[in-house]
């Protein structure tokens, strides 16, 4: 299935992760979203390596990490051993990011970048190819729960356009503000995976709302 739904723990009740997941991974959840912040690419600080290799242990679904770090070069290792699967990085991060991707795809991972709401996308031109997948932030980084920014649907749709007019594979990932009231707009605009935290985890019924959104993913598969 191309068209995914990724919890995202970060809105999760952090002396319940486990249980977070385990219900997400029974609701039918694709992957598990998993935000990291140093508190000096963003304001906020978040997780390490020992909770992922915790989780890895506790499901089966693959783990998507989003380094929100100053020093992704030196964060993929760490990740990598820890049991990510996915890593996306900052493109405002990185200094070398054609060496960071390498490195992640020899290390097996699926690669990604990541972009902040006003950091366009033609900075991609020159790495678009290499991409697993590309992560669009819909909420300015750095905390759960803000509300969707309108003008990041254009930017999903231009994004879906350029990879299918490259012939390209790449999957687009959104994040931020993303509920069931608004998440069939990501996907007639291109998005192919949809992270939701407070969407999920900050409602009556967390396990429900996960299979509404991927009851309306699947109906947004390609024929």
């Amino acid at each position: 299935m191309r068209k995914k739904i990724a919890p995202s723990i970060l809105s999760a009740d952090f002396t319940r992760i486990e249980e977070a997941v385990s219900l997400a991974e029974e609701a039918g959840a694709d992957l598990i979203h998993v935000d990291i912040m140093d508190g000096h690419f963003v304001p906020n600080l978040t997780f390490g390596p020992p909770l992922v290799a915790a989780l890895k242990k506790k499901t089966s679904l693959p783990l998507d990490v989003h380094l929100m770090v100053d020093n992704p070069q030196t964060m993929i290792p760490l990740f990598h051993d820890a049991g990510a699967d996915w890593i996306s990085i900052h493109v405002e991060a990185s200094v070398h990011l054609h060496k960071d991707i390498s490195d992640m795809k020899e290390r097996g991972l699926k690669a990604g970048v990541a972009l902040n709401p006003a950091t366009p996308i033609i900075l991609l031109q020159d790495i678009i190819k290499d991409l697993d997948y590309i992560l669009l932030l819909s909420v300015n980084p750095g905390w759960g729960g803000q509300g969707f920014i309108p003008s990041s649907l254009s930017k999903i749709f231009h994004l879906s356009r350029w990879i299918r007019g490259q012939n390209l594979d790449t999957l687009i990932e959104v994040d931020g503000g993303i509920k069931l009231d608004n998440i069939e707009e990501m996907f007639q605009n291109g998005a192919d995976i949809i992270v939701s935290g407070s969407g999920i985890y900050s409602t009556d019924n967390p396990a429900e709302k996960i299979r509404k959104m991927k009851t309306l993913a699947a109906g947004h598969e390609p024929s």
